[in-house]
């Protein structure tokens, strides 16, 4: 999960690079979301960088193009710095998406993964990446929607704790459902030629793949001081926890959400 305010980065913890890299096969997803917005000597911005694999692929897809990311967590950002140590074309830099150092009009093509679920002010971070962007440059938003939410037959034990904790991150910016309202963001900001995707990400259907388990147990692990806070007791986060991976486990249960990717072109 990629963050770029203090107040709103819920997981700060150095195993969340390592569960953000294990998430995504970078390749695939340059090649379908950004590879044909990419012009022959592009300057890109990855905003919520985290690690930086994706800015690294992107790099490497295409030598003309030099890549800068921005990223909350100077853990994150050194980790990112480490994975390309003789890259000069790859610049990544500590800094928070709502006022980013930048000057405007500087990058071809901005984007974010996962990153607006998280802020605290969504429709000021939105403004921003436009800002940074150069007029006849893309502008790309990917979040989730309906996250932790969507699980049927449902556990009435585990869908009251899951509502309990989301309710309780609201006050951070988190919002499961953000990925219907990056269209409206990206209207707001004044973006045109806007383009909406939607797809299933998580799709669950019967006992969980262990793969994927692992990496809900590594989540759910970064999650539990969080969690712990909400419910009051560190000993009812861990039960919680447990019981909704008792809940993947199981084989006649569906758990899924959604995936939006918005994009658009910032105006001559």
């Amino acid at each position: 999960m990629n963050s770029v305010s203090p107040t709103a980065y819920i997981m700060e913890d150095p195993r969340e690079a390592l569960r953000l890299e294990m998430k995504v096969d970078p390749a695939a997803w340059v090649r379908k979301y950004l590879a044909h917005r990419l012009p022959s000597g592009a300057e890109i911005l990855s905003v919520g960088c985290g690690p930086g694999v994706i800015l690294r692929e992107i790099c490497l897809m295409n030598p003309s193009i030099k890549g800068t990311g921005i990223d909350i967590s100077a853990e994150r950002v050194q980790e990112a710095i480490r994975a390309n140590p003789a890259n000069s074309r790859v610049k990544v830099v500590r800094g928070d998406a709502h006022a980013m150092q930048f000057p405007s009009d500087s990058f071809d093509l901005v984007y974010s993964r996962m990153l607006f679920e998280y802020l605290h002010d969504k429709e000021q971070a939105a403004a921003e990446m436009v800002r940074v962007c150069r007029p006849g440059g893309s502008v790309l938003l990917q979040d989730l929607d309906g996250q932790l939410l969507w699980n049927y037959p449902e556990d009435p034990v585990v869908q009251c704790a899951v509502e309990k904790v989301v309710a309780g991150l609201a006050s951070t910016g988190f919002d499961p459902f953000v990925g219907r309202k990056l269209f409206s963001l990206a209207h707001k900001a004044g973006l045109k030629n806007i383009e909406v995707q939607v797809e299933c990400y998580h799709l669950i259907v019967g006992e969980i793949d262990r793969t994927i388990l692992r990496q809900w147990e590594l989540k759910l692990e970064i999650a539990v001081p969080r969690i712990a806070r909400i419910l009051g007791d560190e000993r009812a986060a861990r039960e919680q926890a447990q019981r909704f991976l008792e809940y993947l486990r199981r084989p006649d249960t569906l758990t899924y959400s959604n995936v939006f990717t918005v994009t658009g072109v910032k105006p001559l």
